[in-house]
């Protein structure tokens, strides 16, 4: 069976008992996360949420510039005032550089000239430094809104701000 075919079987089960359509559509606790698509995160477990409590945007490394859109709605038209930005040990961002990539993307696919910035990096704290800083900067984020920066490590489920 194709893993789709697995992920709908279980949705099927998941919406026989799903009791939580009422909830409003902003996020209760008033908080976007913005954190890396690694299938070893599990945002809403390692911060104790519940369905409707916050936005968790997730993109490949959790980088603020791919963010950005989101978190502009999230607090514009659905009241977040908080982003906690998590970025995470052994991240598959820190393998590559765009030269790499490009070169593996041509070829695999046969395509040349780079299109994007894939946003690797080499340091996760320093990532997350330049993530916030971003964040603070954009004259698109609310100036007042708390933007503190994580590292979680995959190993021990660890978080640990980065000052």
């Amino acid at each position: 069976m194709a893993v789709i075919d697995e992920l709908m079987r279980a949705n099927a089960r998941y919406a026989a008992t799903f009791d939580q359509g009422e909830l409003p559509m902003p996020p209760r606790r008033h908080v976007a996360i913005v954190t890396c698509m690694d299938a070893r995160i599990h945002p809403s477990l390692m911060l104790g949420l519940e369905v409707g409590d916050a936005h968790v945007i997730r993109n490949a490394g959790g980088r603020a510039a791919d963010a950005l859109r989101s978190l502009v709605i999230s607090q514009r038209l659905l009241g977040t005032n908080e982003v906690a930005v998590i970025h995470h040990t052994d991240c598959g961002m820190l393998t590559f550089t765009n030269e790499q990539l490009w070169e593996r993307i041509g070829q695999d696919l046969g395509v040349g000239a780079p299109i994007s910035d894939f946003l690797p990096f080499t340091d996760v704290e320093q990532s997350v430094r330049d993530d916030v800083a971003q964040l603070r900067a954009s004259p698109l984020i609310a100036r007042d809104a708390p933007i503190r920066g994580f590292v979680y490590d995959v190993r021990s489920g660890r978080l640990t701000e980065v000052i």
